[in-house]
């Protein structure tokens, strides 16, 4: 497929097969195979928007509209002009469900990668690997969701994967089918099985880890195993054994570019953050990886970016910040995203886009109700959250659910389900009386010749993309 090398894992670092370290710096192209509400547009989760989509369009003009968005999002345009910035790889993420459907009942049988959806996986790692870049595979939302949020296409507020072990044996069979199928493809630098698990009590995340890691590895002896964190990234002391090539994933957003109202250097919720905090914090994230003597790989981070351009000075400082410290400590990392309406992404579809006119009003009232955690501002319902906050400190002062406290619990439940979930109905709306010619029309706005590219960005993420350690 390509001329690229196989990787390994020696120690503390990636190396080529003739023993050449390689830093990984890439990009995570999300939004595509592995909607999310933020990259596109919609509200809530990208099942109901689909099924949103699919009531008020009708069959040919949903399948015309995403067979064009399937192809237009990620391209060999889009691989070239990442190779042109001097990225090497590319971080994939994939819902369960564009391999194996939706069903994951027992009598179903095991779930085996369906030929449809590794044929996209096959053109995606293709298109990369034509370019100088390698793919890692990210299993992004599991079966009953292994995180609690919108990016695992999770409805609810409740990790499901870990209570149900049919969902972890059918992600088993799923990976064993993946592996099986790319076994022979060193533009595959690895395989990350399972995005920011977040397993609450911590005592399920390393035995299937080491479950799942043997499944793999009967299949594909050679690829690396990217193994994420617990408590989205964050958390290793759930994984146990360390595992032979093997990279342990951190992500390492840093609170000042994801805040709102924050502050940097300076104060963010009450906390101070410089560039010293900053790097404490990436030591803290990473100390796994020193004491066991693996590789260091930031699977994501980065700022998002609101418009004001105060604040986002501020974000871009951040960021710069987080890039050099990366460096000095020899880290691969994946920056996230790629593509998305404008709050992330090195490209980004224009909001004068026929797509971007075409869901402007529900963008708007999106904005308004903070329906999105990611980039929202709950600022315009705090008047509505506040008083219940309270009344739950009031009423349960000891109640800290996991991962990050009640007030996050109670906007999970209030901004992305309560309003979330009616509001992705009046999405689905948008697209209602298209002509399957029309609904692919709107589809072609994601296609790189389409979008406007973020220069300042791309400037300050190339300034880190040249030589250094690995190189």
């Amino acid at each position: 497929m390509s001329g690229l090398p196989w990787l390994r894992v020696a120690g503390r670092h990636i190396l080529t097969q003739a023993g050449e370290p390689v830093l990984l710096r890439g990009v995570g192209v999300g939004g595509w195979l592995n909607m999310e509400n933020f990259i596109t547009g919609f509200p809530s989760t990208e099942s109901l928007q689909r099924a949103a989509m699919k009531q008020a369009m009708g069959e040919p003009a949903y399948d015309a509209f995403f067979r064009q968005f399937t192809e237009s999002f990620f391209a060999a345009a889009d691989a070239r002009f990442l190779a042109s910035l001097g990225f090497n790889c590319v971080r994939l993420p994939v819902n369960y469900r564009l391999l194996a459907g939706d069903s994951v009942l027992p009598d179903t049988g095991p779930m085996r990668p369906r030929e449809s959806g590794l044929a996209l996986l096959d053109q995606a790692v293709g298109i990369c690997a034509a370019n100088g870049l390698y793919t890692i595979l990210d299993l992004h939302a599991l079966p009953g969701g292994q995180n609690a949020h919108w990016h695992s296409d999770n409805p609810t507020h409740r990790a499901g994967f870990w209570e149900q072990r049919l969902f972890q044996d059918q992600v088993v069979a799923l990976w064993e089918g993946i592996a099986q199928h790319f076994r022979d493809t060193p533009a595959v630098a690895g395989y990350n099985p399972v995005n920011e698990p977040a397993d609450p009590g911590g005592a399920l995340l390393g035995p299937f880890y080491a479950r799942l890691a043997g499944a793999i590895r009967r299949a594909d002896p050679r690829h690396i195993l990217f193994l994420d964190g617990n408590r989205y990234g964050t958390d290793f002391s759930a994984i146990g054994e360390v595992l032979p090539n093997t990279v342990y994933a951190a992500h390492d957003y840093a609170l000042p570019g994801i805040a709102a109202g924050s502050s940097y250097p300076g104060t963010t919720r009450g906390e101070w953050f410089d560039r010293d905090v900053v790097e404490q914090t990436f030591l803290s994230r990473t100390e796994f990886m020193r004491q066991t003597g693996t590789p260091v790989w930031i699977g994501e981070f980065g700022p998002v970016y609101t418009g004001d351009p105060v604040q986002d000075d501020m974000r871009y400082a951040l960021l710069r910040d987080q890039l050099a410290i990366y460096r000095e400590h020899g880290a691969s990392w994946s920056l996230w995203t790629y593509k998305d309406l404008g709050l992330q992404g090195l490209v980004t579809v224009a909001p004068g886009s026929p797509y971007g006119q075409q869901i402007a009003g529900v963008l708007a009232k999106k904005r308004r109700l903070a329906t999105d955690s990611w980039g929202g501002d709950d600022r315009q319902i705090r008047h509505i959250l506040e008083p219940i906050e309270q009344f739950v400190a009031d009423e349960f002062p000891d109640f800290n659910p996991y991962p990050w406290g009640a007030r996050r619990w109670i906007a999970r439940i209030l901004r992305e389900i309560v309003l979330g979930e009616p509001l992705v109905e009046e999405f689905g709306r948008c697209f209602a009386g298209l002509s399957p010619a029309e609904a692919a029309g709107l589809a072609e706005s994601f296609a790189f010749e389409s979008c406007d590219r973020n220069e300042r960005l791309a400037t300050l993420v190339t300034d880190f993309l040249g030589a250094g350690p690995g190189d």
